[in-house]
């Protein structure tokens, strides 16, 4: 089984990606977490709602989440970015369901009403937001799906264990779902060609990151990276054999990924 997580980003060649996931599909079951931040600041911009971008002690970005934030989220994940994605599979040959993390409890969320930034300095407590994490996956709902041969078109929000809808974060998502699902291979597709030791530098790919060895490359990885490497870590810990990083702006996404043309990690 495969899992692809694809960042939402706004040059990701996502006719690729469904491609690869076509020829991929014929051969081996493929579950499909994607992202829409692009997509997201775009109609929060529209809709003249500020998205708050936080950084947290450790030096980890997220998006500080209030009741109008997650309305511009359901928006533009669940609602545009996923249903286009799934459009686009359709017209490939692919069976695609697109669900969010609340659909069917997918992804149950443990809240964090309280988060620590820092800003200006210093540290902060922001309080009142709709964030948690994931710590439960509805695997019975994907292999049912699976099983029919329909492929899961997944993304957040997710639920919190109050059935609270909250925004997550994608990359520690796929992680645990990769765990509860036995996946053994998952792709991250982002818009760059792999882990760079230099951010300003595209040819500075690190090629192979032992799995023994993740945390020790934490230091190249900058804001929305940082998530990325933790999820692997996770990933790996919870049984993943390898991950791929690869370019989601070439003409074929996967298949450049699973080549090992990227950052193979384990």
């Amino acid at each position: 089984m495969l899992l692809i997580k694809v960042g939402g980003g706004k040059d990701i060649n996502w006719d690729g990606v469904c491609r690869d996931i076509a020829e991929l599909w014929l051969s081996e079951p493929v579950i499909l977490v994607h992202g829409a931040s692009v997509l997201r600041d775009e109609l929060a911009a529209r809709l003249s709602i500020p998205v708050r971008k936080v950084i947290s002690p450790s030096g980890v970005t997220s998006v500080y989440t209030d009741r109008e934030a997650i309305e511009v989220f359901l928006m533009a994940y669940a609602g545009l970015a996923n249903k286009r994605i799934v459009a686009l599979l359709l017209s490939q040959g692919v069976k695609a369901v697109g669900l969010c993390g609340v659909d069917g409890k997918l992804w149950e969320a443990k809240a964090k009403k309280e988060i620590l930034v820092r800003e200006s300095g210093k540290t902060k407590l922001l309080k009142d937001n709709l964030t948690g994490r994931v710590e439960r996956v509805n695997a019975e709902l994907l292999r049912l799906l699976l099983e029919h041969r329909y492929l899961p078109v997944v993304c957040a929000p997710a639920v919190s264990f109050d059935n609270e809808i909250v925004n997550t974060d994608n990359d520690t998502a796929a992680a645990v779902m990769a765990g509860e699902m036995g996946v053994r291979k998952m792709v991250y597709l982002f818009e760059a060609p792999g882990l760079l030791r230099d951010p300003d530098d595209q040819g500075s790919v690190i090629r192979r990151i032992g799995k023994y060895e993740i945390e020790a490359f934490l230091p190249f990885a900058r804001e929305r990276m940082k998530k990325k490497i933790l999820g692997v870590k996770r990933a790996v810990e919870a049984g993943v054999e390898a991950v791929f990083f690869g370019d989601g702006r070439t003409q074929n996404p996967v298949k450049n990924a699973l080549a090992g043309q990227g950052t193979v990690i384990g």
